[in-house]
């Protein structure tokens, strides 16, 4: 039988993703495309049998229900190489009966690290203090006043309890935080406490978001959540862009009642060049990349081999995420 057609649009270039590959390129006709444009990427999936798709915001194209329409009647699989799948019409594929898998847990640690240090910088207001040097200045004092404390005398109330907030809880309790959680359903194997949202932001000088952009979280923490936090708190978003207000929490940054965030996610992704989160000075922002350390990209990349190995060799793939069987099937 001829073989697979592979399309990668991952961001990297071929040097960084052969090594992984071992003998699939003797084993599938492989076309790499890193920043195609519309025309290129369309006329690439009319073609295309199993495709890794492209990490969200690393250019234009989403896979979107245009580009699903121009795959040909031939396309089995799309691996998205990422925990998220906000780029990929996950719908219109499943209507096609085409299974779409991402790479759950492979940049876990990767982004609970960041949370963590995000959090350790904004409480104690290393990054403001580093431009503030930078521009000639020596804000000694001004650095007591506005810091938190020690991260270990913080309270922290995690929002959503999947492999990132879960490795995340677990890292701050380390320091000797007081953690506590919500997810839509309480976990009994969890060691830390789960509260009601209200309770838990009420309670929260640290306010973790590692929910996942859906029908459900979309908005979820607006003006009357944040304004449920304490006084001087802080607001750290590793989930996805939509779930927190960028424009109530600028407001409650603005009023005082905020003391800080860091933003690794936004609703629209780059994130606009006149956004005014861009200068505002207690916010630490992050181009979406807490989960870009090199072990993680490591996973990510071994992980969506791995599974388009499994369809060249007749086997199910893993990590399915839009209810279609893992058995692909070839359609031509």
């Amino acid at each position: 039988m001829d073989r697979w057609r592979v399309l990668s649009l991952f961001p990297l270039p071929a040097e960084r993703i052969v090594p992984f590959l071992g003998d699939l390129p003797e084993r599938v006709d492989l076309t790499m495309l890193l920043h195609p444009s519309q025309a290129e990427l369309h006329a690439a999936l009319s073609d295309a049998e199993l495709v890794l798709a492209a990490w969200q915001g690393t250019h234009p194209l989403p896979f979107d229900a245009a580009a699903v329409a121009a795959a040909g009647p031939q396309l089995a699989f799309v691996q998205q190489p990422s925990v998220g799948t906000d780029s990929v019409d996950l719908d219109a594929l499943a209507a096609r009966g085409v299974p779409v898998a991402n790479t759950a847990g492979a940049n876990a640690r990767s982004v609970a690290e960041w949370a963590v240090g995000a959090t350790i910088s904004v409480a104690r207001s290393m990054a403001w203090a580093d431009r503030q040097i930078r521009a000639g200045g020596w804000p000694q004092m001004d650095v007591v006043t506005r810091s938190l404390g020690e991260i270990g005398e913080l309270r922290v109330g995690v929002l959503g309890f999947g492999s990132v907030g879960s490795l995340a809880a677990t890292l701050f309790a380390a320091w000797g935080c007081d953690v506590a959680y919500w997810s839509r359903h309480p976990r009994p194997d969890a060691a830390f406490g789960w509260l009601e949202m209200p309770a838990l932001c009420a309670r929260s000088d640290v306010l973790l978001l590692c929910l996942p952009r859906t029908p459900q979280t979309h908005g979820l923490i607006g003006e009357a959540e944040l304004a449920a936090l304490p006084a001087g708190a802080i607001v750290i978003d590793v989930g996805r862009g939509g779930v927190l207000d960028p424009l109530a929490l600028i407001a409650a940054l603005d009023s005082g009642h905020l003391s800080g965030a860091a933003l690794d996610v936004y609703p629209t992704e780059p994130l606009p060049p006149d956004h005014p989160l861009r200068t505002h000075d207690r916010v630490l922002l992050s181009p979406h990349a807490a989960g870009a350390a090199g072990q993680a990209v490591a996973r990510v990349i071994g992980q969506s081999v791995a599974n388009i190995r499994r369809v060249v060799d007749g086997q199910p793939i893993r990590d399915v995420v839009n209810g279609i069987s893992p058995v692909v099937t070839r359609r031509r």
